[in-house]
């Protein structure tokens, strides 16, 4: 099955000039999703991850599903002021201007294996980010993935991780 007949495309959103990848098609169609999250989850098992890292939101649809058969959790890794009790925050450097994300203070346990998991990776800017926060908690991290990369904007050289995506797409 080709997933990309799955992935909608929407010019100027979220405002001119950028081209939007949408998962929602993706997700409404139930055989397309089920070997979506089939082949997530083969991508992750030789990593043998304890945690799976979700960013805030379309990531945390991708792990929630991908944790069962690989028996582990999942975390959150969301935007500021999002998440209740003692939280870890990370500011960092976006095209125009900066952002933060945060998670758990409890969410990361020594040594554990964490693999970051989004549905998307453009720049690597908040997926770096988000290894900086798990990082600071002392967890190992043993990869990324993505459903998509846009390799034209070159974020997997940022990053300091192994990486796979399941769908690459190499021009706008």
């Amino acid at each position: 099955m080709d997933l990309k007949n799955h992935v909608r495309q929407i010019p100027d959103f979220p405002k001119p000039g950028i081209n939007f990848f949408d998962i929602s098609t993706l997700i409404g169609h139930p055989e397309a999703w089920r070997v979506t999250v089939e082949r997530t989850t083969a991508l992750l098992q030789e990593w043998k991850p304890d945690v799976l890292a979700a960013i805030d939101a379309r990531g945390f649809l991708v792990a929630a599903p991908v944790a069962i058969p690989l028996n582990c959790s999942v975390i959150m890794i969301r935007k500021s002021g999002k998440l209740p009790g003692k939280v870890k925050s990370h500011k960092y450097g976006l095209e125009y201007g900066t952002d933060v994300i945060e998670m758990q203070d409890d969410a990361v346990k020594q040594g554990q294996r964490v693999v970051i998991v989004d549905d998307l990776l453009a720049t690597g800017g908040t997926l770096m980010a988000a290894a900086n926060l798990i990082r600071s908690s002392g967890g190992n991290i043993v990869g990324a993935v993505a459903l998509i990369e846009l390799s034209f904007l070159k974020g997997r050289a940022k990053l300091d991780m192994p990486f796979k995506a399941l769908l690459e797409y190499d021009s706008e």
